[in-house]
């Protein structure tokens, strides 16, 4: 990355791997390489945890509900998720990163950035870094990773979408700007729909029209999020890579084979929720302040509760009569329910695993 060599610039890599938990299955399966595969629950409420490429030029995707994903692709071929094996080969690939630099903060198992401006190895150019870490990615696991190489945490996970998959993109400080200008909002990372839709709303279409908002108006509409979004219009991102980053909450849902219309069996499903969490919670010896009850109704809207405690909880049963409360204060459903989760966030204590993940690990298995 020749444009890169003053100190003051940073030099990121956001490293991808490409259909992560498919080419996993697809690695050690050879009956299924070159075929649609959907990693996920073939029932009818079973959801797509993740889609071989073959079966994304249907138009299947992950989070995509089983049913409509097998309506896109009738050859859609279901396998049920092997987490421990997508852990183990994601150990694989943070021990490569961790030879060039330890400025190493996971997304989570299948993507991270790394902070290579002064690396282990003394390469000067981030692209070539990227080229050897995707080699022995390669080497050492048989999948095809793809990568971004910029001056910014941003533009660099920007970048990792662009020559996808099994390549690699650098947006350079000269180019940044002008990049992110002509992106959709939609496509910025950090935009969510419904943040996409306000921005719609207020005439916001583009990066270039981001970039007209004063810092104040921004502010105003969209809250803590606004420096943020006045920062990324104009390719100016100052996050650094966090090796040590906590993770923000620990997560578990399921959906129900089939709706719950009663609140006392609604109850009942959250009790295994809750004991998932708070066992994990247990071994990393943490716990949290905030708990979040998740509802999302059988016309897949959704609906979230938290309560805020003055001190984190003490016990799984204390997290369980919380969210138990806060269900109730949603009852009478508006619809039969057809998913519940249990989030537990404000988080305190230890915490020795590399993981950073912000959002619940779905069970994929219904």
């Amino acid at each position: 990355m020749d444009a890169m060599t003053s100190p003051a610039i940073r030099k990121i890599i956001h490293v991808d791997m490409d259909a992560f938990y498919a080419s996993v299955e697809q690695r050690d399966d050879p009956d299924l390489r070159g075929k649609p595969l959907a990693v996920g629950g073939a029932a009818a409420r079973g959801v797509v945890a993740a889609a071989s490429y073959e079966a994304r030029k249907f138009g299947v995707y992950s989070a995509m509900p089983s049913v409509t994903a097998a309506r896109k692709c009738p050859k859609l071929i279901f396998v049920k998720p092997r987490f421990e094996v997508y852990r183990a080969v994601s150990q694989q690939i943070r021990e490569i990163f961790a030879e060039y630099t330890p400025l190493i903060e996971p997304l989570s198992l299948d993507e991270a950035y790394l902070d290579v401006t002064e690396n282990l190895k003394q390469m000067p150019i981030a692209t070539e870094i990227a080229l050897e870490i995707r080699a022995k990615i390669k080497a050492m696991t048989g999948l095809n990773a793809s990568a971004g190489i910029s001056y910014n945490k941003f533009l660099a996970k920007m970048a990792s979408d662009l020559n996808k998959p099994n390549g690699q993109a650098v947006i350079t400080p000269k180019n940044g700007p002008a990049f992110v200008e002509g992106l959709a909002v939609e496509k910025f990372h950090g935009v969510g729909p419904a943040t996409a839709q306000k921005m719609h709303k207020l005439g916001i279409e583009t990066g270039a029209d981001l970039k007209a908002q004063s810092l104040q108006f921004l502010t105003q509409q969209f809250g803590k999020s606004g420096p943020y979004f006045y920062g990324i219009a104009r390719g100016i991102d100052d996050r650094r890579v966090q090796p040590d980053r906590m993770r923000k909450s620990v997560g578990a849902e399921d959906t129900f084979s089939r709706d719950i219309d009663d609140i006392d069996r609604a109850t009942g499903e959250l009790k295994p929720l809750a004991d998932k969490v708070w066992t994990y919670c247990e071994a990393k010896r943490i716990s949290g302040k905030t708990v979040t009850v998740k509802i999302k109704y059988s016309d897949f809207n959704q609906a979230t509760r938290s309560r805020t405690g003055a001190l984190p909880f003490s016990t799984g049963q204390d997290l369980l009569d919380a969210a138990s409360e806060l269900l109730k204060t949603v009852y009478p459903f508006r619809r039969s329910v057809r998913l519940l989760g249990v989030t537990l966030s404000s988080l305190t204590g230890a915490q020795d695993d590399g993981d950073s993940e912000d959002q619940p690990e779905l069970d994929f298995s219904m």
